[in-house]
């Protein structure tokens, strides 16, 4: 991107504050007022080159900038940043305050107020940020027990955070808010689901039942690596598996194609579900993987 001559080159690209671009000399407050510069929090502008509505990253350094003392970024946005998947379009930044702090409101922040001791903070990026093990900590004491389960799965699959470690956290806080749904949540995490979709998916053939069943299981036949199947119940030869979009494409179409033909060859039945699937048709998915259970186990009980 070529900046013009007249937009000094490091208010370019990262939010900044006005007023200190001002005292600076480096623009004016009729400058600001322009065209060239967007506001995002009060005293925070950008240039339009470099604003996106729905870049998260560009929202945090902005909320950073009005971030008062003891003030961190927090929740999803933590998760976000330390490379998690829990974000909606245009979510608003979390931010973690101490109860006698103050930040103005604005329509894309989130503020939660709680005890934050100094072992409870880092940085990332240069940004002050809730550790992995406070942000699995707040995320999975939050909300429905889906999206509990999805962030604290998340966190997990990245490796920010062990699984006995944010067990042990959580059993030194019993009475913290939300316990009793993280205790729900740390009984179900698994550190092996490989989406947020895999996780509902998951999550759903539980609530119904359908346990146990193993994830990320491995088939072998004759001692030989056939595949790797999303949810499992081996001694069934029976897989569940989540489509994504990135199924349609061509070449992951083929791969899928020549996979499944070496499962079925090895004895596996496998069941694909998509998105529409959990998240619309939960029931018929449900009955689905219900009849497939039965018709294995009648088949075992045969033999």
């Amino acid at each position: 991107m070529s900046v013009p001559a007249r937009v000094p080159r490091n208010l370019a690209i990262l939010p900044f504050r006005g007023g200190r671009a001002v005292s600076e000399g480096l623009l004016t407050w009729t400058m600001l007022r322009g065209p060239t510069w967007i506001r995002l929090p009060p005293d925070v502008y950008v240039h339009r080159d470099g604003y996106r509505a729905d870049d998260h990253r560009m929202w945090c350094e902005a909320v950073a900038l009005r971030l008062p003392p003891g003030g961190v970024l927090a929740g999803r946005s933590a998760a976000w940043l330390f490379g998690g998947d829990v974000l909606t379009r245009d979510a608003p930044v979390t931010v973690l305050l101490p109860t006698a702090a103050r930040l103005r409101p604005h329509p894309r922040l989130r503020l939660v107020r709680s005890p934050l001791p100094e072992r409870d903070r880092t940085l990332v990026g240069g940004l002050p940020v809730t550790t992995p093990l406070r942000t699995a900590f707040d995320l999975g004491r939050q909300g429905s027990l889906a999206e509990a389960l999805v962030a604290v799965d998340v966190l997990l699959r990245r490796r920010v955070v062990k699984l006995p470690v944010l067990r042990a956290y959580a059993a030194d806080r019993p009475g913290w808010p939300g316990a009793p749904l993280l205790r729900e949540v740390l009984a179900l995490a698994e550190p092996l689901s490989e989406s947020p979709m895999e996780t509902r998916l998951r999550l759903l053939l539980l609530d119904a039942g359908l346990g146990p069943l193993t994830a990320q299981h491995e088939v072998r036949a004759g001692g030989r690596f056939v595949a790797r199947v999303d949810l499992a119940w081996p001694a069934l030869r029976l897989a569940v598996e989540y489509d994504g979009d990135h199924h349609r494409e061509r070449a992951h179409f083929r791969r899928d194609v020549a996979r499944l033909n070496a499962l079925r060859a090895a004895g596996w039945l496998v069941l694909r579900f998509t998105a529409d699937d959990v998240l619309r048709r939960p029931d018929a998915t449900v009955a689905l993987v219900r009849q497939a259970l039965a018709e294995r186990r009648a088949t075992a009980a045969n033999h």
